[in-house]
């Protein structure tokens, strides 16, 4: 990809909380398909969604499998500025790696989209947890951006109205929405 051509357009692949916040200027969105990674709840948290001593968990695309996610067509005169946003928000502990990947487009184009992955080799990549373990980090987990568990329910229900079934994470949105039903509705 020609980060540095002034002519086309950037695609940004979102997969979490880029879906349903992007904060950033975009032409058009529509969901996509990327191959060779799945999403899951695999990033250990000490900035966004935990601290150091309590930390929250938050998604990262791992190896394997496939993952439908929001696809963010951003003009190229708008590009520094979201780039900029993308890497200072994604890259704050490098546990990301910023790459750019083929996604298949719901209306069928072909294109590259820049994606964040997980690195599977940083010390806060948790790898695969039990259920119960990702619920108790969740569950305590707080941090700048706010509660773990408005992150992962906001996710979960953002990705419903999209259409998109994840099982893991509806299995993990069921039990948090038993532990607290008066927060339905409520999640930032």
């Amino acid at each position: 990809m020609d980060e540095t051509d002034p002519g086309s357009t950037r695609w940004v692949f979102g997969y979490g909380s880029l879906i349903w916040n992007p904060g950033f200027s975009f032409l058009s969105a529509q969901l996509g398909l990327l191959r060779g990674a799945h999403r899951s709840l695999s990033i250990i948290s000490h900035h966004h969604r935990g601290t150091r001593d309590t930390p929250g968990l938050v998604f990262g695309l791992t190896r394997g499998g496939s993952c439908r996610g929001m696809v963010f067509e951003v003009c190229a005169t708008a590009w520094a500025e979201a780039r900029a946003y993308l890497d200072a928000r994604e890259l704050v502990t490098s546990v990301y790696r910023d790459v750019w990947r083929p996604v298949t487009l719901a209306d069928g184009r072909h294109v590259r989209a820049l994606t964040y992955v997980v690195d599977e080799a940083h010390e806060q990549f948790a790898g695969q947890l039990s259920v119960e373990q990702q619920l108790a980090m969740i569950r305590a987990g707080v941090g700048i951006s706010g509660r773990n568990v408005d992150y992962v329910l906001n996710t979960a229900r953002h990705l419903m109205q999209l259409g998109i079934r994840d099982k893991a994470l509806m299995t993990l949105a069921r039990q948090l929405e038993a532990d607290a039903p008066e927060d339905k509705g409520q999640a930032a």
